[in-house]
């Protein structure tokens, strides 16, 4: 491509060259707090901020004293309220027409969202119209839980299937139908269900149904089932069944996705999971797909660890905070985790397989070797290895894969759990099925479930109650804190920071403490700062440990970046019928070249943290047709930019599965270091790695590469190239050069899509998605449009 390893006009002089469904989920609806008619004066609060932050200071003083005011005209509000006979309830349960329960999908009439039966009443406390009375009741009953409860064993039937894209071609009764008794419970996952660009792109595909229905047909025909639940993100899927007679036993039921491809959001990598009851045991099943290729394990770690972290519930009470995977009594993991065959040679593998010795074959497992080195999957067990390796096969035999790559065989595909009472019965492959290039797996847990005993309930119950009535009319809550100062050091565009806040019970009796939001505040927290938990509960003489994160995304960046917002912050946190609790949170941020607009960045020839803060907020506040007075004419692209496509047009436009594939979270954090520093004067990191910087900082803009202003004509011209390219005439200088550059490199891309594997349909969804961002929700007619709208010019001169 002429001209693409050039640097832009005057980027770098000689000597010079220099430089997700985000991780934060904001709250989805601020909770209205019922604290302030409940206030109490206190004077300690203050006290426990140094002189030395002054700013925090003023801004407290005014905070306590807001706060006080509207404590005492709220305390009026609910007199007024009182006497005349109008004040709410609490609410009562969502019923299946209110907003809490309207968006969820039917299920089978047999299963119940909250089902209450004699099996799960002490669940019923978790219901929203219960406040802290009633969950000083639920803790006692937790802690009271086994003498109330008993253990009966129920068995589960996991399976996991990767079916490469292929369509159900044989009965799956060899894999489903194999135990002799039928299962309780049956979860079967499955991977890569379409490999279309039709699912990629739109997450929509015929063969969902398909193989639930091949599912279906192969049940055990011993037993009668009742269709639970499916969930499924693009290839993906996890199918939940239960005997009939159980099905009013399962309550609570909720499912998650979470896409850990290219930017952490595509869905060709991930996990979906489904959690929920089961009488008074809490059971989570997840199926994951992880990163492929040998030599990619890190990325493989570091895909299970984003679906530990980023995988939430949500709970039926919308007052609790979400919960994590690792907060259930029961994991069930399954899926396609394609962990290798490290150290050996193909022949050599081949040879321990002949002669079935497995266990010096797993002694080279990766997934064995990360679990024993507590890096994965900390506190799971797997059964025994006792079949030969599931991947990789020559679709439809036993055969071992004789295409030219010659893949090794591996156990790719496994099953994995977490929890007490549980026991392996079975775990096995499937070599009858010749469907795919993968053979499924499957495992028959039997786990014991916790069920009520109803008189033993009723009567640990009324114990609990008559001692919460007399220690709730004798004390107040009361709590100590580790520190109430927190100061965040050289905080980064996408690079977590936590500090954790001890909090310790110290009163008479159980306490509940919730962060609230400040006056004229929409949440208790600045968007770049979060605690977790922000609500709990905490025993008599216990303690819980809150982690404050700081976490600077594309929403936050562009704001710090220009000196606007500072890491600066203070949380309230309030105790239920006691005091609140001032706590500071400070930092200093380093600005980036992530999150900076195309304008600010062809102003600045040298790293942007080598630039004044009063540089950087006057270029903020020129309009996008503006220029600095007395400065050198701007650069043509941001330098930044020009690096990162020159890297990839220099070393990477022959690789593989690139701007597919992620790269590793610690070598972006070594890019984007570089380009805010300059130092080293060539990006490090592997092309993977690169490729997602560079798709990372498209996302950042603050501004797309083709503004706001112009989405709607792009949408209204999208079928007309002539009419495309008059749009584009009309951008700004700085914007149409960066489009102009990014569409040639592209399409220079094109040109070797026999050894990338890239094609126009995957570019233009791709970059449409970054190029042409809507100011609003997207919709998928939009999404088509844009699509349509970029491909115009990769077509244009790519042959």
């Amino acid at each position: 491509m002429e001209g693409i390893s050039d640097p832009p006009a005057a980027v770098v002089k000689q000597g010079h060259l220099k430089n997700s469904e985000d991780v934060c989920r904001s709250p989805m609806q601020v909770p209205k707090f019922e604290w302030i008619s409940k206030y109490h004066k206190t004077t300690r609060g203050q006290e426990a901020v140094k002189q030395a932050f002054a700013p925090i200071g003023a801004t407290l003083a005014k905070l306590s004293q807001q706060l006080k005011i509207e404590k005492s005209s709220d305390k009026k509000g609910t007199l007024e309220k009182n006497s005349n006979g109008s004040a709410q309830k609490s609410k009562g349960p969502a019923t299946p027409d209110s907003p809490a329960l309207s968006s969820r999908e039917e299920r089978d009439d047999l299963v119940r969202s909250s089902s209450h039966t004699l099996s799960n009443k002490a669940h019923i406390l978790a219901m929203p119209q219960f406040g802290l009375r009633d969950n000083l009741i639920r803790c006692e009953l937790l802690k009271k839980e086994d003498s109330y409860t008993y253990r009966e064993d129920f068995s589960f039937f996991l399976g996991t299937y990767n079916v490469n894209g292929q369509a159900p071609k044989e009965s799956l009764i060899p894999w489903l139908h194999c135990t002799l008794d039928p299962p309780d419970i049956y979860c079967i996952g499955f991977q890569e269900l379409d490999l279309s660009k039709e699912a990629f792109f739109f997450n929509d595909t015929p063969k969902e149904q398909e193989w639930k229905k091949a599912v279906s047909e192969a049940l055990h025909p011993d037993a009668k089932y009742a269709f639970v639940k499916l969930v499924r993100l693009v290839g993906i899927m996890l199918i939940f069944y239960v005997r009939k007679e159980h099905a009013e036993f399962i309550s609570d039921v909720e499912t998650e996705t979470v896409g850990t491809g290219i930017m952490g959001r595509m869905g060709n990598k991930g996990a979906v999971a489904v959690r929920f009851r089961f009488h008074n045991s809490d059971i989570c099943v997840v199926n994951s797909h992880l990163a492929a290729h040998v030599e990619e394990f890190e990325r493989r770690n570091q895909d299970y660890k984003d679906i530990c972290s980023r995988l939430l519930f949500r709970q039926l009470d919308p007052t609790q905070p979400p919960l994590t995977i690792m907060k259930h009594n029961v994991i069930l993991w399954i899926g396609d985790l394609n962990y290798r065959l490290s150290d050996l040679d193909v022949e050599n593998v081949k040879d321990l397989i002949t002669k079935k010795d497995f266990e010096t074959l797993h002694s080279y497992d990766q997934l064995k070797r990360q679990i024993d080195e507590e890096v994965v999957f900390v506190g799971f067990e797997e059964g025994e290895i006792g079949f030969q390796p599931t991947y990789k096969y020559d679709t439809g035999s036993d055969n071992w894969d004789t295409s030219e790559k010659c893949r090794v065989p591996a156990w790719c595909d496994r099953i994995l759990w977490r929890g007490k009472n549980i026991k392996q019965q079975h775990y096995q492959s499937h070599m009858a099925l010749k469907t795919s290039d993968h053979k499924p797996v499957s495992s028959l847990l039997i786990v014991g479930i916790k069920r009520v005993n109803e008189e033993a309930y009723k009567k640990t119950f009324e114990e609990i109650v008559r001692d919460i009535d007399k220690m709730e009319n004798e004390c107040i809550p009361s709590v100590t804190l580790s520190k109430q100062e927190f100061h965040f050091k050289d905080v980064k565009f996408m690079q977590h920071q936590a500090e954790t806040l001890k909090l310790f019970n110290d009163g008479q009796v159980p306490c509940q403490f919730e962060f609230i939001k400040k006056p004229n505040e929409p949440t208790y927290s600045k968007p770049w700062l979060t605690a977790n938990p922000p609500k709990g509960f905490i025993a008599q003489g216990g303690s819980v440990d809150i982690d404050l994160e700081v976490f600077v995304n594309r929403s936050t960046a562009p704001q710090l970046n220009s000196g606007q917002q500072q890491i600066e912050d203070i949380l309230v946190l309030h105790l239920e019928r006691g005091k609140d609790y001032f706590i500071s949170v400070t930092g200093n941020y380093l600005p980036s070249c992530y999150g900076t607009s195309i304008h600010s960045l062809c102003h600045l020839r040298e790293p942007i943290r080598d630039m004044p803060q009063e540089t950087l907020v006057k270029l903020v506040e020129l309009s996008i047709n503006e220029n600095l007075e007395n400065t050198e004419k701007p650069l043509d692209i941001p330098k930044e930019l020009w690096m990162m496509v020159d890297h990839l047009f220099l070393t990477a436009v022959k690789q593989e599965d690139i701007f597919q594939q992620p790269g590793l979270r610690s070598e972006f954090a070594e890019i984007r270091d570089c380009l805010d520093t300059g130092m080293p004067d060539s990006l490090p990191g592997s092309n993977h790695s690169v490729a997602e910087a560079l798709l990372l900082f498209l996302d950042a803009l603050p501004e797309p590469v083709v503004p706001y202003s112009f989405y709607q004509q792009c949408l209204e011209c999208c079928s007309s190239f002539s009419q495309c390219e008059k749009v584009v005439s009309m951008l700004p200088q700085c914007h149409k050069n960066v489009f102009n550059y990014l569409t040639a490199f592209l399409r220079e891309l094109l040109k070797n899509s026999a050894s990338n594997r890239l094609d126009i349909p995957i570019l233009a969804t791709i970059f449409a998605s970054l190029l042409l961002r809507s100011p609003t929700k997207q919709d998928l007619a939009e999404k088509r449009k844009t699509r349509e709208f970029f491909q115009h010019f990769l077509t244009q001169g790519s042959s």
